[in-house]
């Protein structure tokens, strides 16, 4: 291992790292000497050419994260293409809208959907994933939360916040009944990333809305994500398990 390839040797899953902040991840951990598994849902198009960008260091592996079976496909694809995986960063996510005003049908599918998405998988995906580091002498999970799972969310988007509370939750669990099997669990908590779904929310209420209660009055960027998720990976970086890392300007409360 060099200094400039700490993560030299590690094979490691990305999930939903066709686009965004998972793009961004995938690159640095590449840079940094791993080899990434990118995971995507619809979009193989831009998976392959992130791939392409990498000079073809990683695998690609389809998966829908949405259907109940979505993640232990995605395991199995990925375990039998890499043989051994070392880290989970389960980035997946999705953020719907929906109004207490709606129809309960409509409210009950909301609040499915998004756990699915952004729960259940990666609870699926850990599980997984530490029956396989308990077996080879220990593995790392990095959750993508979100501010919103530590301070509550806005009233039309309650079900992304529960989501990432829950996620954050899970990783405490895994790092607190695991560590001894070798076993590093993190969570990482931004607050807003310039990415699509970002983009998507200034388009409808304009860029004040997202930057007014951040201090540093910007959206974080995605490397700035990558660049610690790769640093957690390090493993020199032992007695970080359990932690969660707010990234977010400051914008603890509103």
């Amino acid at each position: 291992m060099s200094h400039l390839q700490p993560l030299a040797g590690q094979t490691v899953l990305v999930t939903g790292a066709s686009g965004g902040i998972g793009a961004a991840i995938v690159e640095r951990l590449s840079t940094e000497g791993a080899r990434p598994i990118i995971h995507y849902g619809r979009d193989r198009q831009r998976a392959e050419a992130l791939l392409h960008k990498l000079g073809g260091n990683g695998l690609i592996v389809q998966a829908d994260l949405s259907s109940p079976d979505g993640a232990f496909a995605l395991w199995r694809d990925a375990l039998a293409a890499a043989g051994r995986v070392h880290a989970v960063v389960n980035n997946a996510g999705i953020r719907t809208e929906i109004s207490i005003d709606a129809d309960p049908s409509d409210w009950r599918a909301a609040w499915q959907k998004e756990f699915q998405v952004n729960f259940f998988a990666a609870a699926d995906l850990c599980k997984e994933a530490l029956v396989h580091f308990k077996q080879h002498g220990g593995g790392r999970i990095v959750n993508i939360a979100s501010r919103a799972g530590q301070r509550g969310y806005a009233a039309d988007a309650m079900p992304y916040g529960a989501t990432k509370a829950a996620l954050v939750n899970l990783t405490k669990s895994i790092a607190r009944s695991f560590g001894r099997d070798g076993v590093v669990a993190v969570s990482i908590a931004p607050g807003w990333v310039r990415t699509d779904m970002a983009e998507d929310f200034v388009a409808r209420h304009g860029k004040d809305a997202a930057v007014a209660d951040i201090p540093i009055g910007e959206m974080a960027e995605p490397d700035e994500i990558a660049e610690l998720v790769a640093f957690l990976l390090r493993p020199s970086q032992a007695s970080v398990n359990g932690a969660t890392f707010d990234v977010n300007g400051g914008s603890y409360i509103r």
